[in-house]
């Protein structure tokens, strides 16, 4: 049986999940705690990285590598670019890129490195698996790209710039080192948020009135799709 890594950036995003888990033990590894257990009969991991890039890298690599995860679902919150995007929505990332990667230059263009590409796809499968059960629960699922940077974004000027420089509906601050990780070692992988901002001037004020909201939302779908990927 697969053993499915899910992943949070914060404690707010990974404890709807933990609490739903039977017989959870807990393990110090890295500087950080992961939580095994099962969920109708799957066995999971989850933990929280801490915020950024660099915990994320981390925090997806020990899943993988230490734990043995073949899967991984990230579970989380993010700043909405799209218009279309209104807080508590859910959109999965199709690919995922990093904006405040830049080496411009030496002429290549932003959010590449070489040896690397700009837009890194998730897996198809797993997002066909999520259109399913957004269609079992009657929920509205968007799809698009996600930036992520190292930057909580509360600026529409910057906000503007990465929607057209990456054609990307959303942003968040951990999503493409994920899909670095995972692309790199061949885990499928997949990409949830619920909006919680407008990534604007309002964006820190609405950042904390809806991230406990926004967390849940995008908590409880991963579930759903847990029970979905072990059947």
């Amino acid at each position: 049986m697969s053993k499915i890594a899910i992943m949070g950036a914060m404690p707010e995003e990974i404890e709807p999940l933990i609490s739903k888990l039977d017989n959870v033990e807990t393990m110090l590894y890295g500087a950080n705690t992961y939580y095994e257990g099962s969920y109708h009969g799957q066995e999971v991991v989850i933990a929280y990285s801490k915020i950024g890039k660099v915990f994320a890298t981390l925090t997806a690599t020990m899943l993988i590598e230490k734990f043995g995860c073949d899967m991984l679902l990230f579970s989380g919150v993010a700043g909405a670019i799209s218009d279309k995007l209104k807080i508590g929505d859910l959109i999965i990332a199709d690919g995922l890129c990093q904006h405040d990667l830049d080496i411009t230059a030496f002429g290549h263009p932003f959010g590449y490195v070489p040896e690397g590409e700009v837009c890194i796809p998730s897996d198809v499968t797993l997002r066909n698996i999520a259109k399913e059960v957004a269609k079992e629960k009657g929920l509205i699922l968007k799809e698009g790209i996600i930036a992520t940077g190292d930057q909580f974004v509360a600026n529409a000027e910057r906000k503007d710039w990465i929607g057209t420089t990456f054609n990307a509906d959303a942003l968040e601050m951990e999503g493409a080192s994920v899909a670095v990780v995972c692309s790199s070692l061949n885990v499928p992988f997949f990409i949830l948020r619920a909006i919680s901002d407008s990534a604007d001037m309002d964006a820190s004020f609405n950042f904390d009135e809806f991230l406990e909201s926004s967390a849940k939302v995008s908590a409880d779908f991963i579930l759903s799709m847990v029970e979905a990927i072990k059947k």
